[in-house]
């Protein structure tokens, strides 16, 4: 009995690179709207920079509702939308809408939470000697708070590994979209474990790079 017969090694490596795509893509603007969104709710909030409960409530409050949603059925209720951006609901780039909004939101809860672990008598310094707030955004709290930006991240493009595969299964396409179709569908299972295999250590090189990354930026 051969291993693996079942595979389309070919099919196997265009699935991973629309796996790898998606991620990719979808951590970059995870990363942006995230940072943004995460220094908002921060800044919103704390008295030395721009607090206003107004504000950071409304902020809280969809940020919230978005992390609340499940994926697969935020990938369903964004169909309307994700047929006007891209003109599909059937691909990679038409999961890419979903997956954005699904992950930015978790994102910028973690960044949120990096920027409160820094320590308030920086920012009390670094406005006695003058600093603007902007400067104390772009200054002190993002090189301060960068080592659990970077680790938010990758924990963030980990759980959008997770994703793809979940939109494979409403034709998102990537390794999630090959194991439901070729693996489960047709009881191929040796497809559906080496998608497994796949998904495995795209995760694991994803969190060996964070991790390296955290080490070499974080002086602690």
């Amino acid at each position: 009995m051969k291993w693996f017969e079942n595979i389309d090694w070919v099919q196997m490596w265009e699935a991973t690179q629309e796996t790898l795509y998606m991620t990719g893509i979808a951590g970059l603007f995870t990363f942006v709207f995230g940072l943004i969104l995460g220094l908002l709710l921060y800044a919103t909030n704390e008295e030395l920079l721009f607090k206003n409960r107004t504000a950071y409530s409304v902020l809280s409050f969809f940020t919230n509702i978005f992390r609340a949603i499940p994926f697969i059925i935020l990938l369903i209720l964004l169909f309307p939308v994700t047929k006007i951006i891209t003109g599909s609901i059937i691909g990679s780039e038409a999961a890419l809408p979903a997956l954005i909004v699904g992950a930015a939101p978790f994102y910028a809860r973690m960044v949120e939470l990096g920027l409160r672990e820094v320590d308030k008598g920086v920012i009390e310094a670094a406005e006695s000697m003058g600093a603007t707030k902007l400067q104390i955004i772009l200054k002190v709290l993002i090189p301060e708070a960068l080592p659990a930006i970077v680790s938010g991240i990758t924990v963030t493009l980990v759980a959008l590994v997770g994703y793809t595969a979940m939109a494979g299964v409403v034709g998102g396409g990537g390794l999630g979209n090959l194991a439901y179709l070729e693996g489960f569908q047709r009881s191929q299972n040796d497809v559906t474990v080496m998608a497994t295999i796949l998904v495995l250590v795209i995760v694991f090189v994803i969190q060996f790079i964070g991790d390296i990354l955290v080490r070499s930026i974080d002086k602690r």
